[in-house]
């Protein structure tokens, strides 16, 4: 069923909840929050092996990136010089506000359009929700946080889909366009690129704070600025051929999307942890407090796997491997580009361009030190 709402609906006045709903608390309505209710890793990987990669008949050549090597988006080339970006991504609420969990909720599904280096053009609601405990007014707010993050970058709503469910859930389904000459995935890391991440660490953990009331107040308001900022300077980057490689750090944790990268590209991962940037001593503070939700305790027993942890602490491990909602963009750059990167992400207002680690030569690991 088509939400039949364009931008300018979308946009339009709609009234501000009353105190009764504003007193509605959306994270206490979901039994996990953001990205942290991913699919774990390990169980994602098994479904996948299942899912036939052909469908029954020769592959299509103008697949360029489908499901194989975890990307952020699929890709599908129309002619020489076009080609489509696809992706979907919603969640439960990760703040009380409706208007802020809209705008989140978009960003962090923009964002992965972004990830290939593309621009997105259209985008399609994802709406699920218990009737009987929002109102009308609050599920609007929660529609127009998104509309507003969309018209933000220039893209389009041109409907959607409503569901009832047991808890609230909202996102979008998105299709960007990119050259396919300039796409940016996770399978083209070489040895000797720097490791470059464009967003602090430590989402997942504030946001399980925030549902135990827990998170001190100035944090909170770090946290959901930069998790409403959309990740717009891939592909300014990726036009530019300055970047080798790129993912969006979301549910898998910094640590996770890493080993994607590794293991899609056949190299080994280097990461300096006092170089990793974070949201502040509180976050260590709630994470040594054991305010760490699910999906970063599932990331941390699979990065096992593939990761060697040296002398690091165990604080610093589960904040390595914290489950992210709307996180930064990781991307690979050839050390004589490093400069012009860190000014294009100035441009676009990204809130770090840390150099955490490096790509080398060897196996698929992800070496902490």
């Amino acid at each position: 069923m088509l939400l039949r709402n364009s931008n300018r609906l979308m946009t339009s006045a709609i009234p501000d909840a009353t105190d009764e709903e504003a007193a509605v608390a959306l994270t206490q309505l979901s039994s996990c929050a953001g990205c942290a209710a991913k699919m774990p890793q390990a169980i994602l990987a098994t479904l996948l092996k299942h899912l036939p990669k052909d469908n029954g008949r020769k592959l299509d050549p103008r697949v360029l990136v489908g499901s194989d090597g975890f990307d952020d988006a699929g890709i599908y080339r129309l002619r020489k010089d076009l080609a489509l970006v696809q992706t979907v991504d919603f969640f439960t609420p990760i703040v009380d506000d409706p208007y802020s969990f809209g705008q989140i909720a978009a960003a962090n599904a923009i964002s992965d359009v972004y990830a290939m280096g593309g621009t997105p053009i259209t985008a399609m609601n994802l709406l699920g929700v218990p009737a009987d405990k929002l109102s009308p007014q609050v599920v609007a707010r929660i529609l127009k946080g998104g509309a507003d993050k969309v018209n933000e970058v220039g893209c389009n709503i041109l409907g959607g889909h409503t569901i009832r469910l047991s808890e609230p859930m909202y996102g979008l389904s998105v299709t960007g366009i990119v050259h396919p000459g300039k796409i940016l995935k996770n399978s083209t890391a070489r040895p000797g690129d720097l490791l470059v991440l464009t967003k602090p660490l430590g989402t997942g953990i504030t946001t399980t704070a925030i549902k135990r009331g827990l998170a001190p107040k100035p944090l909170v308001q770090r946290v959901i600025r930069s998790i409403k900022q959309v990740n717009t300077a891939g592909a300014d980057l990726a036009k530019r051929g300055l970047v080798r490689a790129a993912t969006d750090v979301t549910g898998f944790g910094l640590v996770g999307h890493l080993g994607n990268i590794v293991r899609a590209s056949e190299v080994t991962a280097e990461i300096v942890a006092d170089n990793v940037p974070t949201f502040g001593k509180e976050i260590v503070g709630l994470a040594s407090r054991d305010c760490v939700p699910s999906g970063t305790r599932t990331n941390l027993e699979f990065a096992a796997s593939f990761t060697e942890w040296n002398s690091t602490s165990d604080v610093m491990r589960t904040i390595l491997c914290d489950a992210q909602t709307s996180g930064g963009l990781l991307l690979c750059v050839p050390p004589r580009h490093l400069n012009a990167v860190r000014a294009i992400l100035k441009k676009h207002g990204a809130s770090s361009s840390a150099v955490i680690g490096r790509i080398l030569r060897g196996p698929a690991r992800v070496h902490v030190i």
